[in-house]
């Protein structure tokens, strides 16, 4: 059996789904100690920041020290990343109204229509049917156009709380750099922010872990339920294997999943904690695990080494454990490997049902689909608060069905190399 486990370290399914498992592994011990603290700590006030580096704009100005810059296209991507697309249209807008071809207007083109406003636009100037709101509304636009524009820097200054006036502490230039290891406060998210302005990241890394936990103990649950019955039905036979069998057909017809969804809902939202729904899990998928160990107990029960244990007397436990379960062995770990991906893919559809583990204590990666979906982060175009968490349950299922596939060409002599 030693020989048999070390050889499907030869199958290259069984190595790639290897090493992509214990990679996530590794990453939900070792990224805790880089990145210590509660998973679910809200750190923004506020829903879905992207992903990126978020410095104290107060301590960037308190470095001591600030470094000198011209970059060429500097300027270019300042007035491009200030000009929203509400800007662009408004300029287009008025620009048509003003006589100007809309085949010469490109507002994605910022250069070009900075240049057709400035030559055009004057706020003195009134075109027939615009209100007197809409002009002030095109006055601030130019003037907000003329302070990107405008090459001077920025005034900081701090009020005076006697006199009322403000005093000048700083001038921020557009030239004026800083460098982000000088700043006391910086945030580094990678994947950005949830809708409860938690670090996705983190967050992610302990859902990996709690909903593997979940898988674990639900696939270990089932194995041992279905194991346990597949091997007694199997090879005691009689009226034993009938009644087995009429609870597990019974198990059959009733879909596990309403099943499991019927039990979670009456168990209250309080009381579902992450190892109670491994619980129910466990519970409700040992079926078709006892029905294949009872097909391979049967197929091996009349062999001529469990007819030499029955005549030499040994008990029914002793032949069960020493002649019949090491036959099935490879098969189990298999059905183990199943389990436990399936139980992880059954708390994700519990969770989008809002029907799993309480949101209080640990995140699940059912519970990130959850949370993201209820406050539609597809819709706010939040990427980072669902992609990352399909792409993670992708691959652990991938790698346990991977490895599961290579054992199967190990063991399997029909499909051995």
């Amino acid at each position: 059996m030693k020989n048999t486990f070390s050889q499907a370290f030869h199958s290259p399914k069984f190595v790639v789904g290897f090493v992509i498992f214990m990679a996530m592994l590794l990453m939900i011990i070792v990224y805790p100690l880089v990145n210590p603290g509660n998973p679910l700590q809200q750190i923004g006030l506020g829903t879905f920041f992207k992903p990126g580096t978020y410095v104290s704009v107060q301590d960037s100005l308190n470095t001591g020290k600030t470094y000198t810059f011209k970059l060429e296209e500097a300027a270019a991507k300042r007035i491009q990343s200030k000009l929203s697309d509400d800007d662009r249209k408004a300029m287009k807008e008025w620009l048509m109204l003003f006589g100007v071809p809309e085949s010469e207007i490109d507002t994605g083109n910022t250069e070009s229509l900075l240049n057709i406003w400035e030559n055009n636009y004057d706020a003195a100037v009134r075109i027939d049917g615009m209100t007197l709101a809409k002009r002030k509304y095109y006055a601030r636009l130019d003037e907000k156009l003329q302070t990107i524009l405008g090459s001077e820097g920025l005034v900081v200054s701090r009020g005076d709380s006697e006199t009322g006036e403000g005093e000048q502490i700083a001038e921020v230039k557009g030239t004026d750099y800083v460098n982000v290891d000088d700043v006391a406060n910086v945030v580094r998210l990678p994947l950005g922010t949830d809708n409860f302005g938690r670090d996705v990241l983190k967050e992610l890394v302990s859902a990996l872990g709690t909903s593997l936990l979940i898988g674990l103990i639900a696939g270990v649950i089932a194995t041992a339920i279905g194991l346990t019955l597949g091997l007694v039905a199997g090879y005691v036979g009689g009226w034993v294997d009938d009644v087995i069998m009429f609870v597990t057909n019974l198990f059959t017809v009733i879909p596990s999943f309403i099943l499991l969804i019927l039990i979670s809902f009456s168990i209250g939202q309080e009381q579902r904690g992450a190892t109670t729904v491994a619980i129910v899990i466990g519970l409700t998928s040992w079926v078709w695990t006892a029905r294949s160990v009872r097909a391979q107990v049967v197929s091996l029960r009349d062999r001529d080494h469990v007819n030499l244990s029955k005549l030499s007397g040994h008990s029914l436990a002793r032949i069960i454990f020493t002649d019949i379960l090491p036959y099935i062995a490879s098969y189990v770990v298999m059905a183990l490997i199943l389990q436990i991906s399936s139980a992880i893919l059954a708390e994700a559809q519990l969770s989008m049902l809002g029907l799993g583990p309480r949101t209080t204590e640990v995140p699940t990666l059912g519970l990130m689909m959850y949370w993201s979906m209820a406050y539609t982060a597809q819709l706010n175009g939040a990427w980072w608060a669902y992609f990352p968490v399909i792409i993670t349950i992708a691959l652990v299922s991938f790698s346990l069905n991977l490895m599961n596939t290579g054992l199967d060409q190990v063991f399997n002599p029909t499909l051995r190399d």
